[in-house]
């Protein structure tokens, strides 16, 4: 933010901080929000200041183009390690939350564990009366072995099924050459 000598009332401070901002806030945090290239105008709309951003960018027709890509680098890199970081921060929060909803869902397998152990011991007790513990013990594990047997059946078909090649991965790959020499589609 630059000042205007004297400003419209002739005491030295910068003309934004003397007026509200447009939001109703205080004319002094309004002038930091400039942001970017702006530069600060006065009361008839006259630019206050040069347009540049600061002391380290030149006026840009003096600039060379090493110089504009080294800063476009620069930039670029800086824009890369504030992404990486956001996405460290989010993933972080998420892995939180997916370790507290892992734990309440492993809490509740084993829930679901006692609750079969126990209707077991139920079936169990109740048809020891017609048949004799020994032979109701057998049933409720033939029972179970049954339930074992199914599911393995089931899983094992699935698993199957399943195929580890990435096949979209692999097509993407493939095209990437020819997509960065300009031959797009060639592979398909």
């Amino acid at each position: 933010m630059t000042t205007t000598p004297g400003g419209p009332t002739g005491t030295g401070e910068p003309w934004m901080s003397e007026h509200p901002a447009p939001d109703g806030s205080a004319g002094s945090s309004y002038a930091g929000q400039t942001g970017g290239g702006a530069t600060a105008r006065g009361p008839a709309g006259a630019q206050s200041g040069p347009a540049t951003e600061g002391p380290d960018h030149a006026d840009p027709s003096h600039v060379s183009v090493g110089q504009l890509m080294g800063e476009i680098s620069n930039d670029l890199s800086t824009l890369m390690r504030q992404e990486l970081q956001l996405a460290k921060a989010e993933l972080t929060v998420e892995a939180k939350q997916a370790g507290a909803a892992a734990g309440m869902l492993a809490g509740a397998g084993y829930a679901g564990h006692l609750l079969v152990l126990f209707l077991s011991f139920t079936l169990w007790g109740f048809l020891s009366g017609p048949m004799g513990w020994g032979w109701a013990g057998v049933v409720v594990s033939v029972l179970w072995a049954v339930v074992a047997a199914v599911l393995a059946l089931v899983g094992r078909s699935k698993l199957r099924q399943v195929n580890p090649k990435p096949e979209q991965t692999v097509e993407t790959i493939q095209e990437t050459p020819a997509a960065l020499k300009g031959q797009a589609g060639s592979h398909r």
